[in-house]
């Protein structure tokens, strides 16, 4: 299977950091799979995100995406191919629902362009995936939290990414809003897309995940398939307290003790 990116070695430290937030970091997030990055707050999981992002540049290491150097892509090419779901979002402006996903379409637009009809009809697309057609019209400040969390979800759908990077997709959530986001992202995996998420959450990792990827103080502790890597024993030292797995009705169930 070949790989959406490759991460070779990669090390990152902040100005004055007693430790690196990123240490000799190895992973393959293979193409097609839903992968999960597990971990508990401080791990680095967020700083490997913004790396990918291009945020952040690696003090070494290398990155590839689809096959070539992560660095040798222009700006609007990794908006052709990756898109973020941010865990929050401030959205101060009286844009509507619909103006705000077409922010999803910018890559595909020369500077200062206008969106074309293809673009609108795209990013109504997006909206009818994630159940908001009719908040079209809607401001966006006038939304709740669940609804704008499904708002950036649909953003990063316009934007018909290759790669979709969440960061704690439902970590601020009810159980009604989190089943929403779940049951989404099970389709866009169905339809073939690249899903790559944070969270510290293992029970959200064993529903939504295919493969996971532990991080524990900036080093990676396991990566692979599901069934492989969530187990008793690697999660009790992921989290450094007693964690137990069991199968029931065919899921995958997590908890402490």
């Amino acid at each position: 299977m070949n790989n959406a990116c490759t991460i070779s070695n990669i090390s990152y430290c902040y100005p004055n950091a007693p430790e690196p937030a990123l240490d000799a970091f190895n992973l393959e997030i293979p193409q097609g799979c839903s992968m999960a990055l597990l971990g508990p707050n401080g791990a680095g999981k967020s700083t490997l995100m913004d790396i990918l992002l291009t945020w952040k540049a690696p003090m070494q290491g290398d990155v590839l995406l689809f096959g070539k150097p992560l660095d040798s892509y222009r700006r609007k090419e990794i908006g052709r191919m990756v898109s973020l779901v941010p865990q929050d979002e401030n959205s101060n402006f009286a844009f509507t629902v619909l103006d705000y996903i077409l922010f999803g379409r910018a890559p595909y637009l020369g500077d200062m362009a206008q969106p074309r009809a293809e673009d609108i009809d795209i990013a109504g697309d997006a909206l009818r995936q994630v159940g908001l057609t009719a908040f079209s019209g809607r401001l966006v400040t006038s939304l709740s939290g669940g609804e704008h969390q499904l708002l950036l979800l649909a953003r990063a759908v316009a934007q018909r990414p290759k790669l979709m990077l969440l960061d704690e997709p439902t970590s601020a959530l009810d159980p009604a809003n989190t089943a929403k986001v779940l049951k989404i992202l099970g389709k866009l995996h169905e339809q073939g897309m690249t899903l790559f998420f944070t969270t510290h959450d293992p029970s959200m990792a064993a529903e939504a995940a295919t493969h996971v990827a532990m991080l524990k103080s900036g080093r990676l502790l396991a990566a692979g398939p599901l069934a492989k890597t969530m187990t008793s024993e690697l999660l009790t030292s992921l989290y450094d307290t007693p964690m137990t797995t069991l199968s029931h009705d065919g899921k995958m169930l997590v908890y402490r003790g």
